[in-house]
């Protein structure tokens, strides 16, 4: 057993944490301020081929593992969580399922503007009423004269704004109460397509979230993506990939969150000794550094066998659960180091909170990565 990342891997995490340490970092709590999408680091992370970085090169990728993935995920999220849930959706529900279930020709002409970053990625799964119950959906796409009729909405969706084209699940026939679902992708400037940002949300406000609303919007049948009748399976295989990004957040949230206590645990004084002598704070950061080398080990397992491709439900939903909830823990305590000044937005770690409680609810909430996790395991 190796722990050792490759030398790609330590390459490409070297380049990530410079250029998130000068480019990404120093405007993060500006633009958690104003609500500024970080356009130029994106650009920048196309120019850099970060973009298409798991996906083949025949199409434009990088050709990494997913490992790598994770590691860009994380050293994003360190530096500002809004960058790096764009950048996890972008790869993990944008392009992968493209990639995945994708023809050559669909991979051509949209995977490629994926991994160029001309689009940026994004998936319409969650609906008003279908969220953890993702076989609610209400979405509807009738076939018809060689074409899908498409009428309905999604909610929370990221990216969407800046996305040419999402692939989106829709019922396209039904048995009696059993509803077909089928995935299909839809460019976001198609008649009757509407993207509403307007969103006021309690973190990770650089990042895009939108409302999709669909009337009578037609697209080519030649878009369905993969096998009609097969989105369910689809997406679930897709959320299961999307858990590795979110673990990945969550760490770099988390390492964000430690490294300021720590931090600010040397330099307060109190009674003429730095905080970090005293051993309620030691045994805090002791705590913190242990349950995030933890997580990250895991996220790492998920992600390692993805790669070799083995079966990694388990594992991912593990890592995502484990992950987010230290997520939280550690950036609270951050905050209780910190006292007073915790409290204070120029001290960062209170965002770093707010940003963390997403993770508990995005890609299948805490109680629903126990069920996927009960399931696997026999129950």
């Amino acid at each position: 057993m190796n722990f050792d990342l490759t030398a790609e891997q330590k390459m490409i995490q070297r380049t990530i944490r410079e250029f998130s340490d000068a480019e990404v970092a120093p405007g993060a709590e500006e633009r958690d301020k104003t609500k500024e999408f970080p356009k130029q680091i994106f650009k920048k992370l196309g120019d850099m081929g970060m973009l298409g970085l798991p996906f083949p090169e025949e199409f434009g990728g990088a050709g990494a593992d997913t490992v790598s993935f994770a590691i860009v995920t994380e050293e994003l999220s360190r530096a500002c969580a809004s960058t790096g849930i764009t950048y996890s959706a972008h790869i993990s529900l944008g392009g992968a399922p493209i990639n995945l279930f994708g023809t050559t020709e669909q991979k051509q002409k949209y995977l490629s503007k994926i991994c160029s970053g001309e689009s940026l990625g994004a998936f319409g799964l969650t609906e008003p009423n279908a969220g953890s119950d993702a076989g609610g959906t209400a979405t509807e796409a009738v076939l018809k004269d060689g074409s899908f009729l498409i009428n309905g909405s999604k909610c929370f969706i990221t990216n969407a704004s800046y996305a040419k084209f999402l692939a989106l699940t829709a019922i396209t026939g039904r048995d009696g109460s059993h509803k077909e679902i089928s995935a299909i992708i839809v460019p976001t400037d198609a008649e009757g397509f509407s993207v509403i940002d307007n969103y006021e949300k309690m973190g990770l406000s650089a990042s895009n979230t939108t409302e999709l609303v669909l009337e009578d919007v037609t697209v080519p049948e030649e878009n369905l993506l993969g096998e009609r009748g097969r989105g369910f399976k689809q997406f679930l295989i897709t959320l299961d990939g999307g858990r590795i990004g979110i673990g990945a957040m969550g760490v770099g949230i988390a390492q964000a969150a430690f490294e300021k206590a720590l931090n600010y645990a040397k330099e307060r004084k109190q009674f003429n000794r730095s905080l970090s002598a005293f051993q309620a704070i030691q045994f805090k950061l002791a705590d913190m550094a242990m349950k995030i080398e933890l997580a990250r080990t895991m996220v790492y397992k998920a992600a390692w066998l993805k790669d070799q491709g083995k079966a990694f439900t388990k594992e991912a939903s593990m890592c995502k659960l484990y992950a987010s909830e230290i997520c939280s823990e550690v950036t609270n305590q951050a905050i209780q180091i910190h006292g007073g000044y915790g409290y204070m937005k120029d001290y960062h770690v209170e965002r770093y909170l707010r940003d963390a409680k997403l993770l508990e609810i995005g890609e299948g909430t805490s109680e629903v990565q126990r069920m996927v996790i009960a399931r696997q395991i026999g129950c």
